[in-house]
């Protein structure tokens, strides 16, 4: 006997080729489900929390590493890979002992450059 198979629906991948953006609107798009409204609800809190993280990062140098975790997760579900992939430098960074101020320094930059789309977006 033969198992039943299943069709499940899963969610898209990342782009594989690099986008001109900071920011993968389409990806955001397809994570909100075209919610225009939500999709302003999200980037206003993930411009907020990613500020956030960055400050208590300094605060609490020990906690950098679970921060930049948890900051990787939220950029990768709005489409934000270029912060998304700054964390993950900074969390290997930390993790080796090998370049953490250079590192923070890339992802404060890609911070920056993501909230600067996010704050043109949403004064429209």
């Amino acid at each position: 006997m033969t198992p039943e198979l299943q069709r499940m629906d899963w969610m898209p991948s990342p782009p594989l080729a690099p986008i001109d953006s900071p920011l993968d609107l389409d990806h955001l798009s397809r994570m909100t489900l075209g919610d225009a409204e939500l999709e302003q609800e999200v980037l206003a809190m993930f411009a907020e929390q990613a500020a956030g993280l960055l400050a208590a990062m300094v605060a609490v140098p020990a906690e950098a590493g679970a921060l930049a975790h948890k900051l990787k997760g939220s950029a990768r579900g709005i489409g934000a890979f270029v912060v998304a992939d700054a964390a993950a430098r900074l969390e290997t960074a930390i993790r080796t002992g090998h370049d953490r101020p250079r590192a923070f320094a890339a992802l404060k930059e890609a911070v920056a450059e993501v909230r600067a789309v996010i704050a043109a977006i949403l004064k429209h």
